[in-house]
């Protein structure tokens, strides 16, 4: 079963803002669906997405260097 995080718990994971997530969901640029009021993310999704070039890995390799 995969591992469902939801929207604070993903910022959390990923190191930045609640509403950083938020947006990044709502342009479509985050995989995750919409359960009511609230976001899901598919914790290997996220994972896929960071290492194939997702916005916030590109960020992460600057700030690392």
């Amino acid at each position: 079963m995969p591992e469902v995080l939801t929207a604070e718990e993903l910022a959390q994971y990923l190191g930045v803002h609640y509403r950083t997530v938020l947006q990044l969901a709502r342009e479509g640029s985050l995989p995750g669906r919409r359960v009511g009021n609230s976001w899901r993310f598919h914790k290997q999704a996220i994972d896929e997405w960071l290492a194939g070039g997702g916005r916030l890995a590109q960020r992460a390799v600057v700030e690392v260097k």
